[in-house]
């Protein structure tokens, strides 16, 4: 099976900064990679060089083809990305928001076939957001606008979904629904990669982890083989363990 992406001894260099370092990262359909790692470990920049956003050295494929060779629209059809703390800077609805999501497949809201409004009937469903779908974007709380964007990803029916701290600010209950949407999308066929500072969170729902440290993958596998003592100290700077309790994670540090 072709790989939804491919990275192959990457690296970025920010101004004075070597924020990505040599990284090899192969991501395939039915998988989720959650990227962990302290904040300036690079793993933000992994995802924008993925996109084609920032030049790299290295060798690179989105979907087969090398990104920063790709129209806005062919990039959106292999890749539905989601930044840290995105922003809707008008009032518009919940439902015109995830509608944006079609954008890429000659949609606007207000310019819906059958097929993209089932498309965003079923990311809103998917995000709990049913009771919400009227309500101006500036009226909702901080975790109910984090997951209207998230329905705008899931909308755009791109395979592979990269997203950038999508639990930040979100309660447990929140958390642990996102995860749920997640598993769902790569049972579907897709792909996720997810950056996240929720250790435990990434152990219960990636099939593989890659931990970052100074641009590096410190560490990269199945969340109990990878996120071992030394590499969680090394990389942290404080002793810690990952402990199973039943089917749920808990990271413990000292």
């Amino acid at each position: 099976m072709s790989a939804l992406l491919e990275l192959d001894k990457v690296s970025v260099r920010l101004r004075a900064t070597h924020a990505l370092k040599g990284v090899s990262l192969t991501v395939r359909a039915g998988e989720i990679i959650a990227l962990l790692g302290p904040n300036g470990a690079g793993k933000t920049t992994l995802m924008r060089a993925s996109l084609g956003l920032v030049p790299v050295e290295g060798a690179r494929a989105l979907g087969g083809a090398d990104p920063a060779k790709l129209t806005n629209r062919e990039r959106a059809l292999r890749v539905a990305y989601l930044p840290q703390r995105p922003q809707s800077i008008w009032p518009i609805s919940v439902v015109a928001l995830v509608a944006l999501g079609r954008f890429a497949h000659g949609a606007a809201p207000d310019r819906l076939s059958a097929t993209d409004q089932a498309a965003v009937d079923a990311a809103i469903e998917a995000c709990g957001l049913n009771n919400l779908r009227v309500r101006g974007m500036d009226e909702i709380s901080g975790g109910e606008k984090a997951r209207a964007h998230l329905a705008r990803a899931l909308a755009q029916h791109a395979p592979l979904l990269m997203l950038d701290e999508p639990t930040a600010g979100l309660d447990p209950a929140q958390s642990l629904a996102v995860a749920d949407i997640l598993r769902a999308h790569a049972a579907d066929g897709g792909a996720v990669v997810f950056s996240t500072h929720d250790i435990a969170l990434a152990a219960s729902a990636a099939h593989r982890v890659v931990l970052m440290h100074e641009g590096r993958i410190w560490a990269e596998g199945e969340p109990e083989k990878a996120l071992t003592r030394d590499a969680l100290e090394v990389v942290y700077g404080r002793p810690g363990q990952l402990e199973r309790i039943g089917d749920a994670f808990a990271a413990i540090f000292r």
